[in-house]
């Protein structure tokens, strides 16, 4: 299908299913936080989104095929968006809460600015500049929690610090990805794409868990709980929400699908106050119309 075609409900309707199950997976880390080390979470959420994906895209495994070819490319993308942007996101959430790491992960567009600008040759315009800094506004105002006056000697949380080191991984990821130098027949197909990076991703994910477990107090408790946590996340926000926004991608362009991300702090906002009672404050609203201000903004010609 075209891209950068008119915006239909049908295909707004298909980039609001992986803000929402995006916040879901930022919900569910936080919930499990407890009975599952983060390292170790990702791990295994991913190691599930490849069984379920091998049947559809096996072949990509053969010798010979387009994944052995671009193994050092595709080892970046793995590194990048599966072993450290997810993995850190999971960090983060041993400190702070989902809406909080949402809320920051939302100024990604603005990041992505930057890095653009920085190493691959984007030219960035003055109402960029203003965008971003709207943004990055909004980002300070979850950092010092609202109160202005004590932004001089703010104290972040490791989870504040985990998330933004997260939201740079996936700027760099982001436009590695809008750099294709694959062959077409490993672009065109989703789930060959998908395993592919999930494929060099698990190598990363599995050093950073065996890490985990060899120099921090690492820990899992199976039951129920983190059965039904791990199936969600692997079937919902790694397999579902990748093949839904690779869709949206494909039909509106990756200008007009990014707004969409802004939609993950308000449904988490929701989710964390139906399942784990962590209540949004006002200056939560104030930072996401900052940020989602600055990243109107940022598109406007």
């Amino acid at each position: 299908m075209p891209m950068n075609q008119r915006l239909t409900p049908a295909t707004a309707l298909l980039l609001t299913v992986p803000p929402l199950l995006w916040a879901g997976n930022a919900v569910v880390g936080r919930a499990v936080h407890e009975l599952i080390s983060p390292m170790t979470l990702n791990f295994l959420r991913w190691a599930l989104a490849f069984a379920v994906l091998l049947p559809l895209a096996w072949r990509v495994l053969q010798p010979g095929s387009a994944m052995w070819r671009h193994w050092t490319r595709l080892s970046l993308l793995g590194l990048l968006g599966i072993g450290c942007y997810n993995a850190l996101q999971y960090l983060a959430l041993q400190t702070s809460t989902p809406l909080n790491v949402t809320l920051v992960a939302s100024s990604i567009p603005v990041w992505m600015l930057g890095v653009g600008g920085l190493f691959f040759g984007q030219r960035v315009s003055r109402p960029q500049i203003a965008g971003a800094l709207l943004s990055i506004a909004g980002v300070l105002v979850v950092l010092s929690r609202g109160q202005w006056a004590l932004l001089a000697q703010v104290r972040l949380v490791p989870g504040d610090i985990y998330v933004l080191l997260a939201t740079l991984a996936w700027a760099f990821y982001s436009w590695l990805l809008m750099q294709p130098k694959e062959p077409p027949e490993l672009r065109g197909d989703w789930a060959l794409f998908l395993l592919a990076q999930i494929v060099f991703g698990l190598g990363w994910s599995g050093l950073f868990t065996l890490g985990e477990w060899t120099l921090t107090d690492a820990h899992i408790a199976w039951g129920w709980p983190l059965a039904v946590a791990l199936l969600y996340i692997a079937l919902g926000p790694a397999v579902l929400a990748y093949r839904c926004w690779g869709l949206g991608v494909q039909r509106v362009g990756p200008a007009i699908a990014g707004f969409f991300t802004n939609l993950t702090p308000l449904f988490a906002a929701l989710l964390s106050a139906a399942f784990l009672g962590e209540l949004p404050h006002l200056y939560h609203a104030l930072a996401f119309v900052l940020i989602a201000g600055g990243i109107v903004v940022s598109a406007r010609r």
